[in-house]
């Protein structure tokens, strides 16, 4: 007989980033929503304003901090800034991959790509898992018999859940089901996660091209092409 959950905490993909030079811009600061990504920060508050949300944790980028700003007003939380949930670090950060630029064609960079399982191009992934379940378990504490929303970013999600269901960490990125402003949410009984659940309640506004995942600010690097 399955447990019904007493606490759940919701990790939100921040919305769509204002980025028309295609840059992979990581950790950068200056990256904001785009009028769009802020429509889907909105919505999200709006469809779940009347959950059972005590907690709200929020990486320190800008995109997040804007993305949680909705959540955080109908819901009356202050947020809590934690770097344990920023994005992963990336070799390639500040490279321009949507121009077709080539930037993975150039032998300096080959270096850089030698081993896809740690990454060899960024953050190890089981340093990304350690930072952002010491996280979740901070905000399934703090809400304990309630809700938590942590906005954080693609890499870090879809990273910690792959640790949760134990799956390899090997993963192609256009084949991530984590897409902008949705929820993977954790189920608790007492400390024991006993499901994960995904729902997209800005659905309807998200782009095609970022369904299909052609490149992560923080993840594998992959050409895209115009």
């Amino acid at each position: 007989m399955s447990q019904t959950p007493d606490t759940i905490v919701h990790l939100m993909r921040h919305g769509e980033v204002h980025n028309p030079d295609g840059v992979l811009y990581g950790r950068r600061d200056g990256f904001h929503l785009s009028e769009l990504g802020k429509q889907m920060a909105e919505k999200v508050a709006d469809a779940v304003k009347d959950r059972d949300i005590v907690h709200l944790r929020v990486s320190p980028l800008e995109r997040a901090q804007e993305t949680a700003a909705p959540l955080a007003l109908v819901r009356g939380l202050d947020i809590t800034t934690d770097e344990r949930i920023i994005e992963s670090t990336n070799v390639f950060e500040g490279k321009r991959f949507g121009q077709g630029d080539g930037t993975l064609k150039k032998p300096k960079n080959w270096k850089y790509l030698y081993n896809p399982w740690k990454p060899s191009w960024g953050e190890p992934y089981a340093d990304i898992v350690a930072r952002m379940m010491a996280a979740v378990h901070d905000a399934r504490i703090a809400a304990t018999g309630h809700e938590a929303v942590l906005v954080s970013h693609q890499l870090p999600i879809w990273t910690a859940r792959l640790h949760v269901e134990k799956r390899s960490f090997l993963h192609d990125p256009r084949k991530r089901q984590c897409t902008l402003t949705s929820l993977t949410s954790f189920h608790f009984v007492g400390e024991r996660l006993t499901q994960v659940s995904y729902s997209e309640p800005a659905g309807d506004l998200i782009p095609t091209g970022d369904k299909k995942a052609p490149f992560s600010a923080g993840g594998a690097p992959e050409e895209k092409r115009p």
